[in-house]
């Protein structure tokens, strides 16, 4: 009984997280970013069509009115901007600064895997 118990917890631990787990990344932007005018400008009108924009659906906050109150940070947000990948209102990590087109999308689907996210399962 005790080695059924530990593979079912080893099987929760290293599962990928369920697309129905409440998932989101959330983008920390101040009035005046370049960065953000670019990210928005080159990503943001084709991110929801995604598999990684289906899987953590872009929530937005701006860094000067106070964080979020439903997340729960590893470390402040100091840099515009951000992405934070959160499960479950906890950070499983982010991507300071906006690298470029070429940059984010293996920047982000590194992200995702170290957290586990399946993508391309839901269409």
């Amino acid at each position: 009984m005790r080695f059924v118990r530990t593979c079912l917890l080893a099987a929760l631990v290293y599962a990928p997280v369920s697309v129905s787990a409440e998932t989101f990344l959330l983008m920390a932007e101040e009035t005046g970013c370049p960065w953000c005018a670019r990210w928005d400008k080159e990503i943001s009108h084709i991110y929801p069509k995604t598999d990684e924009g289906r899987a953590a659906p872009l929530r937005r906050y701006d860094l000067h009115a106070g964080s979020p109150e439903d997340v729960t940070f590893e470390r402040p947000v100091h840099f515009t901007p951000t992405f934070v990948l959160v499960v479950n209102g906890v950070e499983k990590g982010r991507i300071e600064g906006y690298p470029g087109e070429d940059f984010f999308w293996p920047l982000l689907s590194a992200l995702m895997d170290r957290a586990r996210i399946e993508r391309g399962a839901a269409g």
